[in-house]
């Protein structure tokens, strides 16, 4: 078993599995999943599986509900119970238990520059209610984790824009998850700084067994580290599977010819709706704030 819980112990402080969470159930599992802003509905009677154990791609075009469906999901926002399952558990029913499952990077940036790296994912380990015993050692294997162990002592608002999505990452790991959910966690960083992120991801993962549910626009990220991945629109999952059967159905559909890109898949599910559904000022003004932080 690995130093963050693993495949066997599952997350939750010192390995033991969370009480009342089914090993054998889905990471997730969102069965007519609805919420609404008002009058403006952003997710739409939403269907969607992750697997335990696999790295599982929300795609979608701004405004298509992919932040929503994961804000209900985390317990961020409220829905009705039966709606939305994490290892089994009902996030509107066991919110506290399904939140001890969780690590979570938000598509804004949570790292405070005020603070040394070591601090703030000290910070995490209280918020997550780490042990006090074994805060120090988690601190520490996060850290280490995500290579920012010679940078710990450091301010954070001496990081580069990839060591500031690397220590909030950092932050997510410390509670050892047994799901970790990132929101475009490479938002605004140039190619070489994404990959550092990605390859560390891919490394905790492999050797925790951890589920990673991930939201991007990078077509090139999901193709090359999804196992499976959905593209929603206006609210609902248009299409889902592995990125090759995507592809390979598109160009069944076409009747033949070049093989299609998975950002062409994007462009089938979206259709000309891209140019109208492209999301609210205020998604685009998030998304810009958050990358003129880590750029």
């Amino acid at each position: 078993m690995s130093r963050y819980g693993g495949r066997d112990g599952g997350a939750g402080h010192g390995g033991a599995p969370e009480s009342g969470a089914d090993a054998e159930a889905a990471a997730v599992s969102c069965t007519g999943l609805r919420y609404s802003f008002g009058e403006s509905t952003a997710v739409d009677g939403l269907d969607l599986t992750v697997r335990s154990g696999e790295v599982f791609g929300l795609l979608g075009p701004n405004g298509a509900g992919k932040t929503t469906a994961i804000r209900c999901i985390t317990t961020l926002l409220p829905v009705p119970k039966g709606m939305a399952r994490v290892f089994g558990l009902d996030v509107a029913a066991d919110r506290m238990r399904v939140r001890r499952l969780l690590g979570y990077v938000p598509q804004q940036l949570s790292a405070d520059s005020g603070l040394t790296g070591r601090e703030n994912v000290s910070l995490f380990a209280r918020v997550f209610d780490v042990p006090r015993r074994e805060r120090r050692a988690r601190v520490d294997q996060a850290l280490e984790a995500v290579g920012l162990a010679d940078a710990a002592d450091r301010l954070a608002k001496t990081y580069s824009g990839g060591m500031v999505r690397r220590l909030e990452l950092a932050q997510a790991l410390v509670s050892a998850p047994r799901l970790l959910i990132l929101d475009e966690p490479t938002i605004g960083l140039d190619p070489i700084a994404r990959t550092v992120v990605w390859e560390h991801i891919m490394a905790v993962r492999a050797a925790t067994g951890m589920t990673v549910l991930v939201t991007t626009h990078y077509m090139d990220e999901a193709d090359q580290y999804c196992d499976r991945v959905a593209l929603m629109h206006k609210g609902r999952v248009r299409a889902s599977g592995t990125p090759r059967e995507l592809t390979d159905d598109l160009r069944a559909r076409r009747g033949g010819g070049p093989a299609p890109t998975l950002e062409d898949v994007f462009r089938d599910v979206a259709g000309s709706g891209l140019n109208e559904e492209g999301g609210e000022f205020r998604d685009v003004r998030r998304t810009r704030t958050t990358a003129s932080r880590v750029g």
